[in-house]
């Protein structure tokens, strides 16, 4: 006789047993979508699924969504993730700036006014080829080669023994496919995916040129299919249409980001099978360079996620507990091996660079650490020169230890720069530098900036030649010519006594500078001088009038300490500057008076003093508000000249707003000063501030006229007051700046300017 009952529970048993290895056996895979910036929602995803226990068997990824789902892959929590994305690290890393701490001073240029920058290659037959890139990837790089270095050994390059198996996509452009990456260095793939064309450089990868995977598969659905045949796909997309109207008003600014709006709405939500999950969080109100709203984001996939679990857990029966993700986590990333560097490796460079190179590192010993490393790397790119290298750890798996590799890519050897001002007074100009590097076994920067204008006309020449010895040094020759006419100085709205003064000031020379520490540098140097000042003594030029004739001859002998870590080249709100100079003037004054001198006669005397100048100012922020200051002096023996107006020009000069040095100020002028100063700014918007400016100026012995002769006058309760009120809307083409300024002057006292563009200048000889 049949036994229904042992019979019903062995069926039970069965079914059980069935459904449980259903479970089991039961693989997830997610699929990460690019999506510029936005791809930080899968952030959000990621800790939605990890917190109720949906396990991760499989990703795929593409762009934004590559590289997080790599951080993954590789090992990081998704709250390390997080904490990663949100840090002041990632945020340079992905605005090309370089990483708090190794931003060194050493190679940064002189500020000039700049806003378009030209890099291009120009070869021995005289052809020249741009570069198209428009962002600098020198920190996201070594921040992806130091980061995946360790996980990429522990799989030894197979995708498949990472944390998660994992295939990222990628593009090649020329035969126009599309490239799943399974194995290699994880760095270098991470890097691949998100190469936009025309933003980012390429990288080669196995020979071949490698683009964004989103140029040709945003949404690798299909290849998560292929590659694992999971038995659930959890499809998150964020790229969506960018904008549902046309962008007016913000179309000039956004083109040059085009190819990357096309590339983006490539996710077809119907790829997604029944049995799988189709996630897309609401990102409408960002788009894809929004990295600054990187939080709001990251909490945009996870509460999406949140809203669809239920319908996640019905799809997925199988849980992994946090606790044994952790542990499996753990068990991977204790395999790690130390970030012992044994060597430094270079591929495209020939021995006589490589010489030059392995200074940056020690002479490349066979024994580095990391920080040596890492150090040198940042040293060697903060050379314009250097900012196509491309980094990379190869772990060997008989030693155990790490190589270094610097890796050429197409050199951009030739450097075009324009720049200008437009504004309101007679101070407008144009600018244009060129730059040319020869690299062998130094490199050699050659350099020629050409300014011109009616106020202000400048040629300036030199050559930068860094030496690989006795530590690291560099040579500069130098000569500079620039001319300023005073004459002209209408104003938008007050009336200006004009000033007639036409200036040109000459200095040939060589500077030898040596870096201190990171942020500074000193610099040595020695010129020969030769400036011509003509002038009038009286108020009123008449056409039979002549000028006033003084020129300066001789030397100029003195070293300057200095560093600057502003964030602008002008109207700056965070970072600090400072510098410190000693020189001795050695020369002679040849004074021949105009008609306007009543009694006057040749004058050739030597002239020779020391001055000691300081100045330094720093900025703190708190919020949309920040608080500056600026504290400079000057301490000289410095003579009277023959004529006090020739004394008064060749004074040193507090110029605190921004077109001071396109005025005389002569009561901001004096052999010996102190002065300083509080800058409010106001942030309106990202790229709009208000600024409130006050400064005060106190002479320790004021230059008085008597019959147009120059004597010293002590007093100890004059001051001099300078202030501007400005709005400055800050520009791709330099800033937009409506000003009203006033002076402590009797002549030329407010006035209101409008400019476009960088009020910059050449220093002067005697600057």
């Amino acid at each position: 006789m049949i036994d229904f009952q042992l019979m019903r529970g062995v069926i039970l048993v069965v079914v059980l047993s069935i459904v449980s290895y259903s479970a089991v056996s039961q693989k997830v895979a997610l699929v990460f979508s690019g999506g510029g910036a936005k791809g930080l929602a899968h952030v959000g995803v990621l800790k939605a699924l990890e917190e109720n226990e949906i396990p991760i068997d499989y990703i795929v990824g593409t762009s934004m969504g590559g590289l997080i789902g790599g951080c993954y892959a590789a090992g990081m929590s998704p709250d390390q993730i997080e904490a990663m994305i949100l840090s002041e690290d990632f945020s340079a890393w992905v605005n090309g700036k370089l990483e708090k701490g190794f931003n060194y001073y050493y190679h940064k240029s002189e500020i000039h006014p700049s806003f378009i920058k030209l890099n291009l290659s120009l070869d021995s037959t005289l052809n020249l080829s741009f570069n198209n890139s428009i962002a600098s990837d020198l920190s996201l790089n070594f921040a992806l080669a130091e980061r995946m270095a360790q996980p990429s050994a522990i799989a030894k390059n197979n995708f498949d023994s990472l944390f998660v198996p994992l295939r990222i996509m990628a593009s090649d452009i020329f035969t126009q496919n599309e490239i799943i990456i399974r194995n290699g260095s994880l760095a270098d793939a991470l890097r691949a995916t998100q190469t936009v064309p025309f933003f980012y450089n390429p990288i080669r990868l196995e020979g071949k040129y490698l683009y964004d995977g989103g140029v040709y598969n945003n949404f690798p659905v299909d290849v998560a299919q292929k590659e694992f045949n999971p038995s659930v796909i959890i499809g998150i997309n964020v790229s969506s249409k960018i904008y549902e109207t046309y962008p007016f008003g913000e179309d000039d600014k956004l083109i040059k980001y085009s190819l990357l709006y096309m590339l983006l709405d490539k996710s077809d939500p119907s790829q997604i099978p029944s049995t799988g999950v189709y996630i897309q969080p609401n990102l409408r109100n960002y788009t894809a360079f929004d990295f600054s709203d990187a939080k709001a984001m990251i909490d945009s996939g996870y509460n999406q996620t949140i809203r669809q679990m239920d319908e996640i857990k019905a799809k997925v029966a199988f849980r992994r507990n946090c606790e044994e993700v952790a542990r499996a986590r753990n068990t991977f990333n204790d395999k790690a091996l130390p970030m012992d560097i044994e060597k430094i490796n270079y591929a495209g460079f020939t021995k006589s660079q490589q010489s030059y190179m392995n200074l940056f590192f020690r002479n490349a010993q066979r024994q580095l650490f990391f920080s040596n490393v890492k150090s040198g790397y940042y040293k060697l790119v903060s050379d314009d020169y250097f900012k196509t290298i491309y980094p990379s750890f190869v772990f060997d798996q008989e030693s155990k230890k790490f190589k270094f590799l610097l890796s050429k890519r197409p050199q951009n050897n030739f450097q075009v720069d324009f720049g200008g001002v437009i504004a309101t007074r007679n101070i407008s100009n144009i600018y244009l530098g060129l730059n040319y590097y020869y690299f062998n076994k130094a490199v050699i920067k050659g350099t020629a900036n050409f300014y011109t204008g009616s106020f202000y006309k400048s040629v300036q020449l030199k050559a930068r030649i860094d030496v690989p010895l006795l530590g690291r040094f560099y040579v500069e020759p130098e000569a500079i010519f620039n001319s300023r006419s005073f004459l002209d100085s209408k104003d938008l709205l007050f009336n200006r006594t004009p000033t007639t003064l036409e200036r040109i000031d000459r200095k040939v020379g060589i500077n030898i500078g040596l870096p201190v520490g990171r942020q500074s540098k000193i610099v040595f140097y020695t010129n020969l001088i030769n400036n011509a000042d003509n002038f009038i003594d009286s108020k009123v030029l008449v056409s039979s009038d002549t000028l006033d004739q003084l020129t300066l001859r001789g030397s100029r002998v003195g070293f300057s300490f200095n560093s600057n870590t502003l964030n602008r080249k002008q109207y700056a709100s965070s970072g600090e500057a400072y510098e410190l100079s000693v020189n001795w003037f050695n020369g002679r004054e040849d004074y021949l008076p105009g008609s306007t001198l009543r009694k006057g006669l040749i004058e050739n005397t030597k002239r020779d003093w020391i001055q000691l100048k300081g100045s330094i100012q720093q900025y703190f922020q708190l919020g949309n508000y920040t608080s500056g200051y600026l504290f400079e002096g000057v301490l000289s023996n410095q003579p009277l000249f023959n004529n006090f107006y020739g004394t008064i020009i060749n004074a040193p000069a507090f110029s605190p707003l921004q077109d001071s040095p396109t005025l005389i100020l002569e009561n901001f002028r004096a052999f010996n000063y102190l002065a300083g100063g509080w800058r409010n700014i106001f942030r309106l918007r990202s790229n709009l501030d208000f600024r409130l400016e006050g400064y005060l100026f106190k002479p320790i012995k004021s230059i008085r006229s008597s019959s147009q002769k120059p004597f010293l006058e002590e007093d100890i309760t004059q001051f001099y007051f300078a202030g501007t009120s400005a709005l400055v809307l800050h520009s791709t083409i330099g800033p937009v700046s409506l000003s009203l300024n006033y002076y402590d002057q009797p002549k030329n006292q407010l006035g209101l300017l409008l400019h476009v563009g960088f009020l910059l200048y050449n220093k002067g000889s005697m600057d």
